[in-house]
């Protein structure tokens, strides 16, 4: 199975064999798992103190008042007395049914259910339905899997990556991706602006390009031996758009999937 090496220009350098990883057939119910499990590792445990808002001088006043029996505040001459207290529901009361620490958020996953999700998860990227139900923006002379000439690797400015994406025809996406940035409540608390999801350049972990994973809206670029499910599942939506070099091929090739090393030899 072959696919085209294209130029920074989009001009055809020649064909590269694609590795065994791109027959894996396409398991959606197993990359969904995964996804499942490994946004799981990033949720935060929390927990209520167990008898918050319960210690207070409350109890019922009984029948023959009426008023209802529920517990009240004890005292007078001041505001909080004869206010319902100690239970749901009421002002200043306890959480009903509040988060505990002890619950357990931590899903786990076997080994190769893993393996078979990210091999799934890489073949899937070949499938330009599965690509453009996502709403990626392609052109229809524009081939998948995409892929790339080193030279992309070399690149260390924002400019020349988005003039380099756009000679590729990938401007479409990244229009759609830069339409949908917004400012999102987090500004006030440091946080950026949202943006849509465009490409995924995949590459080698030493190449100038690694600096600007963050420089242009909805592009991330990620070093290849650090894969998994979730980047090319933003959302648990497949499957994302992505772009390989040339090295990063070479990659996927001495990619055992049964020992799960990606991006390293096996004996």
């Amino acid at each position: 199975m072959k696919a085209k090496v294209l130029d920074l220009d989009r001009s055809n350098v020649g064909s590269i064999d694609l590795p065994q990883v791109f027959l894996t057939p396409y398991h959606p119910a197993v990359i969904h798992k995964t996804y499942v499990s490994l946004i799981s590792h990033s949720y935060q445990a929390q927990g209520r103190y167990p008898f918050a808002g319960e210690i207070v001088s409350a109890e019922s006043r009984n029948t023959g008042l009426g008023i209802a029996r529920i517990a009240r505040a004890r005292g007078q001459g001041f505001p909080r007395a004869g206010q319902a207290a100690g239970v749901a529901g009421v002002r200043h009361g306890r959480v009903a049914h509040p988060p505990v620490s002890f619950k357990r958020i931590y899903k786990k996953i076997n080994k190769k259910e893993k393996i078979l999700a990210l091999c799934s998860a890489i073949a899937a990227t070949s499938r330009r339905d599965l690509v453009k139900r996502r709403g990626h923006e392609l052109e229809d002379s524009l081939e998948l899997p995409l892929i790339v000439s080193n030279k992309i690797e070399s690149i260390d400015k924002a400019n020349d990556l988005n003039r380099a994406l756009i000679k590729l025809g990938l401007e479409a996406d990244l229009e759609r991706a830069k339409s949908k940035s917004r400012t999102v409540r987090g500004t006030s608390r440091r946080h950026g602006r949202s943006s849509g999801v465009s490409v995924l350049l995949l590459v080698s972990r030493n190449s100038n390009i690694m600096k600007l994973k963050r420089s242009l809206a909805g592009v991330d670029v990620k070093a290849v031996d650090s894969l998994n499910v979730m980047d090319l599942l933003p959302g648990s939506k497949p499957i994302r758009l992505t772009m390989y070099s040339q090295n990063a091929i070479d990659a996927l090739v001495k990619f055992n999937g049964l020992s799960g090393n990606l991006g390293r030899k096996t004996e």
